[in-house]
């Protein structure tokens, strides 16, 4: 069985992990290479043992949790199809490179003013905000 299709109709939430990573004045968003097709901060499902760091492929430095998303849809019985708890992180970008890969199609670091222009996640505007909060509160 696919991990995808393993998180369908579960008994749980699943956790997952994002971060908001800050390299000078802008942050990393990238695009999503399944859908829904929209862009949003770099992460995914925690797997047994996996770190934060390890989810992003980029050398970067947690500061703080900047927030967070319940994600939960329903089939048309309104029986729940998948439920996700995303913890969004702020965090500097200290090396490294975004690596697409089949999960990510596109990836490039933004200022949050610029935001706007992309469909994305919801809530994303929020959480990017409150990242460059807490990490400039961190300085």
């Amino acid at each position: 069985m696919s991990a995808t299709a393993s998180r369908t109709y579960p008994d749980r939430p699943f956790v997952a992990v994002s971060a908001a990573i800050v390299r000078d004045d802008r942050f990393l968003l990238v695009r999503r290479a399944r859908p829904p097709y929209v862009h949003t901060l770099p992460g995914g499902v925690v797997e047994t043992g996996e770190t934060l760091v390890e989810e992003t492929s980029l050398v970067i430095e947690p500061a703080g949790l900047a927030g967070y998303r319940e994600a939960i849809t329903r089939d048309p019985e309104q029986r729940v199809l998948r439920h996700f708890l995303v913890m969004a992180f702020a965090a500097h970008w200290r090396g490294g490179e975004p690596v697409l890969n089949d999960e990510l199609s596109e990836a490039r670091w933004i200022t949050p003013a610029a935001l706007s222009g992309f469909e994305t996640t919801e809530g994303l505007a929020g959480i990017v905000e409150a990242a460059f909060a807490l990490l400039a509160q961190a300085r």
